[in-house]
């Protein structure tokens, strides 16, 4: 409760009181013995120097002696006060030398000789109700603590109130405040860097925790040195044999408390961050923890880098992508999952995936049989990681993917988006809207909107202010965590690749070998050989593989039909006449405005139904950018509107997501 509360409270119960003579001579009394200290100091001065009259009246050697004794009282008192405020150091010198002045007098000459009984009477009460006042003014009900005046008007916030700080067994420094009314917590949140930089504090160090309850009070949370420096490495599985369903231990907070990732409850992840921000590491990190549980299966997709930092790992993973064309199927086959695990999880009576679902299905409750356990292999959680994400982006159908996305969450799969920039160019809102949670290191501040929610932001977080420079300091924003946590800075362990290869041949005997039967089943219709071979495909990519088979490999999947009956050894006849002339001059080639592009495709559009095809793909169209001089984005962007006016519908029944149909343009423009 607050002061102001507090007096209220009081003042009622006064006046609920008891309304006698001897309750109101006993409230008067309670009401004054505060205040009664300095008038006994004065009255006993006085009665005092009656006895120090009678033994040392006239006598030269006590007036030496109490005239040393007064100076010496006073500047006793004045350095005594010195950790006391200049005010209080003043009058308390002053209240000493007036004192033992007039006492000094008095017992030399009598209390009652000249000008002293006077003096006693008018000095002694102007001190001791000095004193009084000074008393009742230093009880302000109306103040929440110590307003830091100076300080606080520097930085723009003189109306704000802050309490007494208390110190945390962390070295936490914890302070509530409170603002007029009409104040918000936003304006607390702005002036924070100009507050950090007022106490001379390091970017950061101070925070806000808002009261759920109230837009003007809060506690204001600092953390005067970084507890995040120094790097810990990262210290083993927490749970090894454990389910999925238990959190994984990535790092630790700046209270030192462990930062934690719930899969199951965070739902979608993206994780951002630019080049030696640490975001490599988080991953090593968060996958180690993965794959040291039993009823996980991880699909990676690692187009960029190529298994440089992640490598060690894939032999543990179900499939790994490395080709864009696999990063394709791999995405389609998690968009299609949805409808074969949603049936599964019906067929065995489970409403949403829980670990049993992973377990062999032995039990009568859990059965899609009706005489009995079925005895069905179970359906292993899925955590479908896109690294460098980009490529996965550039390949989706936005708003299938944001559907598929949403569906997913309640039959056991986790998505993982890993990029650098989650800019508009490389990642829409529409798909950010799917990612519930995100895991953010140090970025551009630029692009701090798109990777965080507003609220986090607004709150105070600020991935801007770590760039590269402070690698593995990041923001844990989870679905369902409260923003006080979100905002909290956390650091992530350092991890080594070696620490991959370990967990991916100690824990091989531990955790299932695949992602099941159902998505093998989606898998194998998407992506054919490339699922089928994804096991041989891993281990050359993590460098234990030979080259012949990697040229198998490489031979049987890229072979183009047309090239079937050329003998690899013979050698490429030279060139032909026409090999290096262009489908379309150069010189010949339109330069097309905006609306004769749209119309370009248009007239595609009905020359494939023309020919008898109903179907099309942004790809299709796509590969014609270059003829009608528009960047694959207009061209996507193109589709997208031609989806709003009827032109392209979604064909549901297509194996492929991101398939329309070709409407006529004249049905498309009745339908507009």
């Amino acid at each position: 409760m607050s002061a102001r509360k507090d007096v209220e409270k009081v003042q009622e119960d006064r006046l609920n009181g008891e309304s006698s003579a001897a309750g109101v001579k006993a409230w008067m009394w309670h009401r004054a013995k505060p205040f009664v200290p300095p008038w006994l100091v004065v009255g006993g001065t006085g009665i005092l120097s009656v006895p120090a009259t009678l033994a040392w009246e006239g006598s030269a050697f006590t007036g030496v002696g109490l005239t040393l004794a007064s100076v010496g009282l006073t500047a006793t008192t004045w350095f005594a006060a010195r950790s006391t405020g200049a005010q209080r150091r003043l009058h308390s010198a002053i209240t000493v030398a007036a004192g033992t002045s007039w006492f000094t007098c008095s017992a030399l000459a009598g209390p009652w000789t000249g000008p002293l009984p006077t003096l006693y009477a008018i000095g002694g009460g102007a001190i001791a109700l000095s004193w009084n006042i000074r008393q009742v003014m230093r009880h302000n009900p109306d103040s929440t603590g110590s307003e830091s005046s100076g300080l606080l008007d520097a930085i723009g916030l003189s109306k704000l109130r802050i309490g007494a700080p208390k110190v945390t067994e962390t070295g936490q420094v914890l302070a509530a405040y409170a603002l007029p009314k009409g104040g918000t917590t936003e304006e607390v949140t702005k002036a924070l860097p100009e507050l950090e930089s007022a106490l001379d504090l390091r970017p950061g160090a101070i925070r806000i925790e808002r009261d759920p309850e109230s837009h003007r009070r809060g506690t204001l949370v600092m953390v005067p040195t970084d507890p995040l420096a120094g790097a810990r490495w990262y210290p083993g599985p927490s749970a090894p044999g454990g389910s999925i369903a238990e959190p994984l231990v990535i790092g630790t907070y700046d209270d030192t408390t462990a930062l934690v990732m719930s899969l199951l409850t965070g739902v979608h992840y993206l994780i951002a961050g630019e080049t030696g921000s640490g975001k490599t590491e988080a991953a090593m990190d968060i996958l180690s923890e993965v794959l040291t549980r039993k009823d996980v299966a991880v699909w990676l997709s690692d187009p960029v880098k190529r298994g440089m930092d992640l490598g060690g790992i894939f032999p543990a993973c179900d499939w790994v992508a490395l080709e864009p064309d696999d990063v394709e199927s791999m995405a389609t086959a998690v968009m299609q999952a949805t409808p074969a695990r949603a049936e599964w999880l019906r067929r065995h009576g489970y409403r949403k995936w829980v670990p049993e679902c992973a377990d062999r299905q032995t039990s009568r409750d859990h059965s899609c049989q009706q005489n009995g356990a079925c005895g069905c292999e179970g359906m292993p959680f899925l955590v479908a990681w896109f690294e460098e994400a980009a490529e996965a982006f550039a390949r989706l159908d936005e708003e299938l993917f944001k559907q598929a996305a949403n569906q997913i969450r309640a039959t056991g799969a986790c998505l993982v988006f890993s990029l650098q920039r989650p800019s508009h160019d490389q990642m829409s809102t529409t798909v950010r809207a799917a990612l519930p949670s995100a895991l953010v290191f140090g970025m551009d501040e630029r692009d701090e909107m798109l990777a965080l929610p507003s609220d986090v932001l607004n709150a105070g977080a600020h991935p801007g202010q770590w760039g590269a420079g402070y690698p593995g300091y990041c923001y844990l924003a989870e679905a369902g965590m409260p923003v006080s946590r979100q905002i909290a800075p956390a650091r992530t362990f350092r991890n080594d690749p070696v620490v991959l290869e370990w967990v991916a041949a100690t824990f091989a005997d531990v955790r299932f070998g695949s992602a099941g039967e159902v998505m093998a089943g989606v898998a194998t219709a998407v992506a054919g050989a490339a699922y089928a071979n994804r096991g041989a495909l891993a281990v050359q990519a993590a460098g234990a593989g030979e080259d012949a088979l990697e040229d198998d490999h490489e031979e049987e999947r890229d072979m183009d039909p047309e090239d079937a009956d050329i003998d690899p050894s013979q050698e490429l006849p030279g060139s032909q006449e026409g090999d290096h002339t262009p489908l379309v001059p150069a010189d010949t080639r339109p330069d097309l405005t905006a609306e004769e592009a749209r119309e370009a495709l248009e007239v595609l559009l009905d020359e494939w139904l023309e020919q008898g095809r109903r179907t099309v793909t942004p790809a299709d169209l796509v590969a014609y950018s270059e003829e009608i001089g528009r960047k694959e984005t207009w061209i996507k962007n193109a589709v997208r509107d031609m989806r709003e006016t009827g032109r392209l519908v979604p064909d549901m029944n297509a194996k492929k997501p991101g398939t329309y149909k070709i409407q006529p343009r004249e049905r498309a423009l009745a339908n507009a």
